[in-house]
């Protein structure tokens, strides 16, 4: 991060002829199981990873906000006198709907010029969407000196994606960018909002995150007709949502779902049960059950959720040959899918095997290339500079 900071403010110095008064930073996150289940109230085992989003900013003394951003090399400019509306370039509708969610909690936001640059990888599965959101209210909060409370903070981020960007997220993202603690993922219950931190710190074990390069677009209609779905599951079955069923209910209620209604109500139940499961494992050090799991759950994503796709499919199974005798506990796609991410437990001796044996793999199957980072549990958003 010092060194994306130092980046950041280098960029904002060229652009603007003096350092910014500003700098904040909000990490991405890996969701290591507890896929499509938060906006069914379920449970979710996400942790921030080692990759942020910062802002450098000062003031401009004008009434309008300019944002120049190093991932898409264009500059996004909007007045600040209400209402705000969506706007382009597309990405600025994050900051757009941040922003405006400030207003309406009447904080008066000051004109000013930043600069973001990112080391998420965009439209891969990590929340990137989610890091440019948390960053921009750290950021706003060190410019109006006016603090939000936490879950207030990350619920006002959640809000301004789904009305700025049009997606009907659940509140994982967000909540990791904001509540994330150093060495440990958080078991986050997504209906009480109850995060409780789960202690990851052994040596032996690192996460890695494997980047098909192929891009999701959660705005195609795919998440939110998976949502759909979920929702018309929850109100046959006459429950507030699918948090409320077990797999022996749902399985008794077969006959009365449309069958694709059913697999995705299943997957939704039996991946609650996992990730409850995946806490203990962790906590227990547990690799080779957390790693069990963590294929499950990629099974059930694929064939009952339908999200997957060939290359992530490609990657789990190369993980799988590898097995544990060559280092790799588990493997599973991270992230709403459609492309995107995986994320992998691995001996920590043997990442260098396993990254290279998995870019052979990916290479001969695809004709695509797979990106590679390690990460470890990192904090939540921060200001770095004022």
């Amino acid at each position: 991060m010092d060194v994306l900071a130092e980046h950041t403010v280098s960029l904002f110095t060229k652009c603007h002829g003096e350092k910014p008064r500003y700098l904040v930073a909000a990490p991405g996150r890996v969701n290591l199981i507890g896929e499509h289940t938060d906006y069914n109230d379920g449970f979710v085992l996400p942790m921030a990873i080692e990759r942020y989003t910062v802002m450098a900013a000062d003031r401009n003394g004008e009434k309008e906000i300019t944002v120049n951003s190093e991932t898409t090399g264009d500059t996004a400019g909007f007045s600040l006198r209400p209402p705000i509306e969506r706007g382009s370039p597309r990405w600025s509708n994050y900051v757009r709907g941040v922003v405006a969610g400030f207003q309406q909690k009447g904080v008066k936001i000051p004109g000013f010029d930043a600069m973001v640059a990112s080391s998420v990888p965009f439209g891969g599965g990590v929340s990137s969407s989610a890091a440019l959101e948390v960053a921009t209210a750290t950021l706003l909060e060190a410019i109006t000196g006016h603090s939000l409370e936490k879950i207030e903070k990350a619920l006002l981020c959640q809000q301004a994606e789904h009305k700025f960007a049009g997606v009907p997220c659940g509140i994982m993202d967000q909540f990791t960018s904001v509540l994330a603690k150093k060495n440990h993922a958080l078991l986050l219950d997504c209906r009480t909002r109850e995060a409780t931190p789960v202690r990851m710190t052994d040596p032996d074990v690192t996460v890695l995150v494997m980047n098909t390069n192929v891009r999701h677009q959660l705005m195609n209609g795919e998440y939110a007709s998976r949502r759909s779905q979920c929702e018309t599951a929850a109100k046959t079955l006459g429950v507030p949502a699918l948090r409320d069923v077990t797999s022996k209910d749902i399985v008794a209620a077969k006959s009365r779902l449309d069958p694709t209604v059913f697999r995705r109500a299943r997957h939704v139940v039996t991946e609650n049960e996992r990730t409850l499961q995946a806490a203990r494992a962790i906590q227990a050090a547990d690799w080779p059950l957390m790693g069990k799991l963590m294929y499950e759950s990629h099974a059930s994503l694929r064939d009952d959720y339908e999200v997957s796709c060939r290359e992530l499919d490609v990657v789990v199974e190369g993980c799988r040959r590898l097995g544990v005798e060559n280092g790799v506990f588990g493997c599973r796609m991270t992230g709403a899918g459609f492309g995107g991410c995986t994320v992998g437990l691995v001996k920590t001796g043997s990442v260098q095997l396993v990254t290279r044996k998995l870019a052979e793999y990916y290479e001969e199957q695809t004709a695509g290339h797979l990106g590679m980072f390690s990460t470890g549990p990192a904090g939540g958003a921060r200001v770095l500079g004022t």
